[in-house]
């Protein structure tokens, strides 16, 4: 038997997703992978021969000097360094930026801000994607960039200015107002403040992040709506490519791109943006009170308004009846948790608002077109 290629995982930053891939390849040609050593040690294994490397040079410029001594084919994940002649398998940022401001504008709203903390290149074509796409339909995008005020820096008192500098222009900027935070950490940052000051979302601001580690399935932070970055098409793509250049294929000689996935909408951006008043207070209401046995009266009051008028206002401006957007609410909740937990269909038809399991199966279906154990299973075998 052909004796199995050795080859190197020296991630600097990592995903799980994109190992997923890169396992994935690896165990379709067998391979051996070498990987325990960076990932979970942080030893740089100097003296390591092999057939190729698979990297993600992030910051340090230790591990990019290792890689580039051991003289192998190598396939990296980042372009925080063009200049080094590695091959390049990486997101497509722009698209990423592109389909955040399409879904912020699907949604009606027209005040924008992009929220980054550092020059990372993979932020700055996020932002700048997201800004020219939302220019294209002649709107502004207000760029907050932490990295860039007097008051960023090193010190024990920099989280705390931070967070004082950007509640000071989520309370500021007009509402409602759409917010695009560069990764799973900042979109969270943005979640906390907004609650802290009671500033709702998703009426009041709408938030979108990167489906990273803290939003993604499994987290704690699974309300705010991420972009599906597609790490294990990168991590797998990479790996292939890693392969035909260990049998001989020249290296490409530009960076090859992975598309994402999509929005994952979740909460922090499932709103319509409107400007009556009566409407917003309505459309809060549901959004809290969804999983309570509310009804359209319920809705009304807290809305200060007449059922008719209610009613009225709702088909204006959102193109619903007031009941059609409990519906709604609480079908979108429950395609969630249908695909992200394996929680007892019962139990989320309880969560969701239902007193009983036919009203939920019924409102499913008319809603849907399918039962809510199909949706499930058809979700996951999208992921």
């Amino acid at each position: 038997m052909k004796k199995p290629r050795n080859v190197l995982v020296a991630l600097g930053w990592y995903d799980h997703r994109l190992l997923q891939g890169i396992a994935t390849y690896a165990a379709e040609q067998r391979w051996h992978l070498a990987a325990h050593s960076i990932i979970h040690e942080k030893v740089i294994p100097w003296g390591w021969s092999g057939d190729g490397v698979l990297a993600w040079l992030a910051a340090g410029d230790d591990l990019a000097q290792f890689v580039l001594s051991v003289k192998k084919p190598t396939v990296d994940f980042s372009l925080r360094r063009p200049h080094l002649p590695f091959a390049h398998v990486v997101q497509e940022h722009a698209r990423t930026g592109q389909l955040v401001a399409e879904h912020f504008l699907e949604r009606g709203l027209k005040r924008f801000c992009f929220y980054s903390d550092s020059e990372n290149w993979s932020q700055v074509e996020r932002g700048d994607a997201f800004a020219r796409t939302l220019a294209k339909s002649g709107y502004e995008c207000e760029w907050l960039r932490w990295h860039q005020q007097d008051a960023a820096g090193a010190g024990q008192s920099e989280w705390l200015r931070r967070r004082a500098w950007l509640l000071a222009h989520l309370k500021a900027a007009p509402k409602p107002l759409a917010v695009f935070a560069a990764n799973g950490t900042l979109a969270v940052e943005v979640r906390e403040l907004c609650e802290s000051a009671s500033i709702h979302v998703p009426t009041r601001v709408a938030i979108v992040g990167i489906d990273d580690y803290l939003l993604s399935v499994g987290a704690t932070n699974t309300t705010i709506s991420g972009v599906d970055t597609n790490l294990e098409r990168q991590g797998y793509e990479g790996a292939a490519l890693l392969d035909r250049m260990m049998s001989g294929e020249k290296m490409p000689a530009k960076p090859v791109r992975i598309a994402p996935a999509g929005v994952i909408t979740r909460m922090s951006s499932d709103v319509l943006a409107v400007e009556h008043e009566g409407v917003v207070r309505a459309l809060h209401f549901i959004a809290e009170h969804y999983a309570e046995p509310i009804g359209v009266g319920d809705v009304a009051r807290a809305a200060h308004m007449s059922l008719r008028g209610l009613h009225q206002a709702f088909c204006e401006h959102v193109g619903t009846t007031p009941g059609e957007r409990i519906r709604d609410t609480r079908i979108e909740a429950a395609k969630r948790l249908l695909a992200s937990t394996n929680d007892k269909i019962e139990n989320i038809s309880q969560r969701c608002g239902y007193s009983s399991m036919n009203t939920f199966f019924a409102a499913f279906r008319t809603a849907t077109g399918t039962t809510p154990d199909s949706h499930r299973k058809t979700a996951r075998l999208a992921r």
